[in-house]
């Protein structure tokens, strides 16, 4: 059996080719550059630092490539991560498809698009209804092969479609529960609220942000659209519908510090936002537990506070989220 990264146990060799999914040029304090990269293949991802890095190994090692990598798993500060002992760039026969190593959901696009459009065909409001169809129709081969996040959580191809997918099955129980909700309006926030990650975003390989991205992002960049697709389908865009739809979009982070524009004031808003931390921190405990062995601590895991988490003796599984 071929190993992979995450088959690997602290201390011990490796020896495998692996997929760049970024590298960072830096200064050390001695003066010299070294890249700091994150190295990916189907199981998950590691970091490690290439150090006193030539000019022509900074121009050969980034971001995309497939390279043979030599190095020892370690623990630093808690984190494993890789020390490189040698690396070059694989061969053709070694296999040198970045698409061969990206993780990917573990649900197939099709089976997700049939489930995406049941919650869409439930979405009785027109408006509504005809904005959703539109804009995923406009960013649909992006929305079911893009990761959800270039690190923290559904960080993987298929992810953003997922993680859509999973809110809206929690949306489902949450309305069953509670009849006050609007499930059009919630079921319509939680298909848009990260659509503009299609944008912000690069892809599913190597995962980077975009101009528009780093300029302004994804809950801006959907209001856009959103307005934008309105204007064509002739749909008033100050309608108290549109302005309620908008609002559970652009409320999603809940906090301004968290790049809201506004906090949720309604109660669909409010609950979308609750929504999408639950199932964002499900996915990143469980990925987590995935890589540790019972009775031991997670990494600490940044999109936590940077928390570590513990994994119980009492056998409990957690099957492979992606």
């Amino acid at each position: 059996m071929v190993k992979r990264l995450f088959d690997y146990h602290n201390e011990e060799d490796v020896r495998l080719p692996v997929l760049i999914k970024s590298a960072e040029v830096r200064v050390a304090k001695n003066g010299k550059k070294f890249i700091a990269m994150i190295f990916q293949d189907n199981s998950g991802h590691i970091s490690g630092k290439f150090w006193d890095a030539s000019d022509n190994d900074i121009a050969q090692f980034k971001a995309g490539e497939v390279v043979q990598l030599s190095g020892k798993r370690e623990l630093y500060q808690g984190n494993p991560q890789i020390k490189i002992f040698s690396l070059r760039l694989a061969t053709q026969e070694e296999g040198n498809d970045p698409k061969a190593f990206v993780e990917r959901a573990p649900e197939a696009p099709s089976d997700m698009e049939e489930e995406l459009n049941s919650y869409i065909f439930e979405i009785t409001n027109a408006n509504w209804n005809r904005i959703v169809r539109k804009l995923i129709n406009d960013h649909k081969k992006a929305f079911f092969s893009y990761p959800a996040a270039k690190s923290n959580h559904h960080a993987f191809a298929g992810g953003l479609a997922f993680h859509t997918l999973s809110i809206l099955r929690l949306a489902k129980s949450v309305v069953h529960q509670y009849s006050s909700l609007n499930k059009s309006l919630l079921y319509a926030g939680a298909i848009l609220h990260d659509l503009g990650k299609t944008i912000e975003l690069s892809g599913p390989i190597s995962t980077d942000y975009t101009v528009e991205g780093n300029l302004i992002g994804h809950i801006v960049l959907i209001d856009e659209q959103i307005v934008l697709a309105a204007q064509q389908l002739k749909i008033d865009i100050n309608a108290e519908d549109m302005l309620l739809l908008r609002h559970v979009v652009l409320a999603h982070h809940g906090l301004l510090e968290y790049g809201s524009p506004v906090r949720p004031e309604l109660l669909e808003a409010q609950v979308l936002h609750d929504l999408d931390e639950l199932d964002a921190s499900i996915n990143m405990m469980t990925t987590a537990y995935q890589h540790v062995d019972p009775g031991t601590f997670t990494e600490r895991l940044f999109g936590m506070d940077n928390r570590r988490f513990y994994r119980p003796k009492n056998g409990q599984t957690f099957p492979d989220p992606h």
